[in-house]
C-alpha cells in the first residue's frame, strides 16, 4: 500500500510529522559528522554593509577556522551573515529554515546537505540547541527573543546544561531587556542576570566564549540529545 500526501496532512497523522521532520534533520547531521555547534540568532532584516551584519559575517568566520559548525535559521539578515563567514572559510554552514505563509528564502551560503526547512518552529527550535556548544544572539525581534528566551529558560531550569550565551549589541540588548529592573522586581533570581554575557564585537564574542569553556566544570560538547533534569 502507497502511502499518499493527503494522509499525511491529517490532523491525526501530527505525531508522524513530528517524527519524521525530527529524523530527517538528525540523520543528516550525523551523516555530516555535525557533532557540535555554534548556534547563531539575529535579525532577518539586517542588510549587508551595517554594523552587525559585519560582525556576524566575522564571527562566522571565526567559528569556522576554530574548527566548530556554525547553525543559523538560513534566512536572510544576520542568518545570512553568519553562515557567509562559516561558508567562505570552509567550514560548516548549517541552516535550519522554516516554512512561514509570506515565505521565507534560505540564503546561498549554506553547505549541500546541510539546508532544511521545518514545518514546525518546536522541532526547529530543538535542533537549534541539540549540539550547541555556544548561542550567540545579535539585535532581532520577535523571532530572536522566542529563541534566546527558551535558551535561557531551559538553562534557568536545568533542562539542559549551562551554555555561553553572549548578546552582541550591548547598549540595544540592555534597553531591549532590562534583566536587573526583572531581578529587583523579584521576578528573576540574581543569578539569572549571569546567564548570559553581552559583546560588542565577533572577537569579543568569541573570546567570551572561550573563556566560558575555560571556567566550566561541565564539557561543552554535546552528547546529541538533550540532558533533561528527568532524563
Amino acid at each position: 500500500m502507497q502511502i499518499q500526501p493527503d494522509f499525511l496532512r491529517l490532523d491525526e497523522t501530527r505525531g508522524v510529522r513530528l517524527q519524521l521532520e525530527y529524523l530527517e534533520v538528525e540523520l543528516a547531521l550525523k551523516r555530516h559528522r555535525i557533532r557540535e555547534t555554534i548556534t547563531i540568532f539575529g535579525s532577518t532584516r539586517t542588510l549587508p554593509g551595517t554594523r552587525y551584519y559585519e560582525e556576524a559575517w566575522r564571527l562566522g568566520g571565526v567559528v569556522a577556522r576554530a574548527g566548530s559548525a556554525v547553525l543559523t535559521g538560513g534566512g536572510p539578515g544576520i542568518m545570512e551573515a553568519a553562515n557567509r563567514g562559516a561558508f567562505e572559510a570552509g567550514g560548516s554552514s548549517i541552516g535550519m529554515n522554516i516554512t512561514l505563509p509570506g515565505g521565507q528564502p534560505s540564503n546561498s551560503y549554506l553547505t549541500p546537505g546541510l539546508s532544511f526547512r521545518f514545518r514546525y518552529f518546536a522541532l526547529r527550535k530543538l535542533h537549534f540547541l541539540l549540539r550547541a556548544r555556544a548561542l550567540v544572539a545579535f539585535p532581532g525581534g520577535y523571532g530572536t527573543f522566542d529563541e534566546l528566551f527558551e535558551t535561557l529558560m531551559l538553562v534557568q531550569t536545568r533542562k539542559i546544561k549551562p551554555l555561553p550565551v553572549v548578546l552582541v549589541g550591548e547598549a540595544y540588548w540592555r534597553r531591549a531587556f532590562d534583566a536587573e529592573f526583572l531581578v529587583s522586581e523579584g521576578m528573576l533570581e540574581p543569578g539569572d542576570a549571569a546567564l548570559f554575557s553581552y559583546a560588542n564585537s565577533a572577537e569579543e564574542a568569541w573570546a567570551q566564549i572561550v573563556a566560558w569553556e575555560r571556567t566550566a566544570s561541565l564539557p561543552h560538547v554535546s552528547t546529541g540529545k538533550p540532558v533533561t533534569a528527568d532524563a
